[in-house]
């Protein structure tokens, strides 16, 4: 997963620190909406459209 969301007071708490990925489009990039959106599905395979200045990005693991 490559992105927690964060969620905000009125987001359901089930969603909240929830690891998801980016949904791509066949050009390999994120697919956003106009208004900041961003498609993601969770670890379960559902999708979501949730604000993209709510996700955050997961640290990467530090190479030996």
């Amino acid at each position: 997963m490559k992105y927690i969301y964060l969620g905000d007071r009125l987001t359901d708490p089930a969603l909240r620190g929830m690891p998801c990925d980016p949904v791509l489009n066949a050009a390999g990039k994120c697919i956003r909406g106009r208004n900041g959106s961003m498609l993601v599905a969770g670890s379960d395979g559902r999708r979501w459209v949730v604000i993209g200045r709510l996700l955050r990005k997961q640290n990467k693991e530090k190479k030996a």
